[in-house]
This record gives C-alpha cells, sequence and structure tokens, in this order.
C-alpha cells in the first residue's frame, strides 16, 4: 500500500500547527513548527502565503490535516467520511469517533508508541493482539469491550520491557482502561467528540466532502 516516506516535520510545516507525527521531538526545541513556521518550499516565506485563503482552501487544509495526523490516504479517508455520513448522529463527530477506533490509534492512546505512525509499525510486525488473538491489521475499528494488548512473543522484547515506565506514567483517554504492567488495555466504549482533543474543525472536512 502506498504511503508517505518523506520528512513528516514537512507535513506540520506545510499544515501549520503540530500533528504530533515524531513523538517527544514534538515537545521539544527541535520542533519544526518552533524553528521554521512557515511552509517548506523556496516559497514558503513569500507574500503568498499571507493572504486570505478561499473557503475551498481552508476546506481542503483542514481535511489534509485531519489526514495527516491519523497517517490515513485519501481514499481511505473518504470511504470512512462516507461511512460517517451513514452513520445516525453528527458527521463530522461520526469521522473522528471512526478515526479513533482504529487500532493503531488506539495502540498509541495506550501509550504503547510515540506516535500513530510507530503504533501502526507495532501492529503490522504482529506485536498487538485484539480479543486475544494476533493481528497486523492497523485499520481496524475497536468497538465496546475490545482488549488490545501485546502478544506473548512482544512480551519478551526489549522494547516493551523498557515501555512498561512510560506507560504508567501515560495519561490514556477515558474511553480506555490501561493495565500498564500487563500493557493491556479494555475499550469501555466509542469516545465521544468531548474526548477527542485532535485539533481539527470537523465541520470544515464536512463542508469540504459536501461541496
Amino acid at each position: 500500500m502506498a504511503r508517505y516516506t518523506g520528512p513528516v516535520c514537512r507535513l506540520c510545516r506545510r499544515e501549520g500547527k503540530k500533528l504530533f507525527l515524531k513523538g517527544d521531538r514534538c515537545f521539544s526545541p527541535k520542533c519544526a513548527i518552533e524553528r521554521r513556521a512557515f511552509p517548506p518550499g523556496q516559497h514558503g516565506t513569500s507574500r503568498r502565503w499571507s493572504r486570505k485563503e478561499s473557503d475551498y482552501a481552508t476546506q481542503l487544509r483542514e481535511k489534509q490535516r485531519a489526514r495527516r495526523a491519523y497517517g490515513i490516504l485519501e481514499r481511505q479517508f473518504r470511504r470512512y467520511f462516507a461511512e460517517a455520513d451513514r452513520r445516525t448522529g453528527l458527521t463530522g463527530a461520526n469521522l473522528l469517533i471512526i478515526l479513533e477506533s482504529r487500532l493503531d490509534n488506539v495502540v498509541f492512546r495506550m501509550g504503547l508508541a510515540d506516535s500513530r505512525a510507530q503504533a501502526r509499525q507495532l501492529t503490522n510486525h504482529g506485536h498487538i493482539s485484539l480479543n486475544g488473538r494476533k493481528t497486523n491489521i492497523a485499520s481496524a475499528l475497536v468497538r465496546p469491550g475490545d482488549i488490545v494488548a501485546i502478544t506473548e512473543r512482544a512480551g519478551g522484547l526489549t522494547y516493551f520491557k523498557d515501555r512498561a515506565e512510560r506507560i504508567e506514567q501515560h495519561t490514556a483517554p477515558e474511553w480506555l482502561t490501561v493495565d500498564s504492567q500487563k500493557m493491556v488495555a479494555k475499550v469501555l466504549d466509542l469516545p465521544t467528540r468531548e474526548q477527542i482533543d485532535t485539533d481539527v474543525d470537523e465541520q470544515l472536512i464536512v463542508e469540504y466532502y459536501s461541496r
């Protein structure tokens, strides 16, 4: 499957805000937004970037921010929007709930990884189990009552042995309960919009796809 493999800090600079794609680096002075708060490329500091954006450009940028924050390609993101539109309730809130329900995001929210990209890698490499069965499908959607954990084999890896302390200090969202010692999480319920801290204006995404 195709995926962006370039420097992810360029994505944050292009979107004009932190997408938290590099884990601890995003909270340090080395963060690209802190050092170069302008779009990448030779025209990044030109006057044209200071012009007022059109409604379409604003909607596009918000869609791109959400897509890049969760590490999802356009076709899959569009499918998620179609699914959100079919569900009852607000389409924008439904979209964010679907994105938060992805297995790689749950692994990230547990504190097993510093970024969603790292969480996706852990899942793809078969280190994560869902309801007791090993899975390598990062896009699997969890449901209330699901159990997410590391596999028995992964428990012997140095990475996870060193991770227990960080998980204990990590604050998981209210819709997850995490056992830091066993590295197991239970999905208590699907998140509500108020419990999702991703800095996205979902209404702009709805307007973009509703043109």
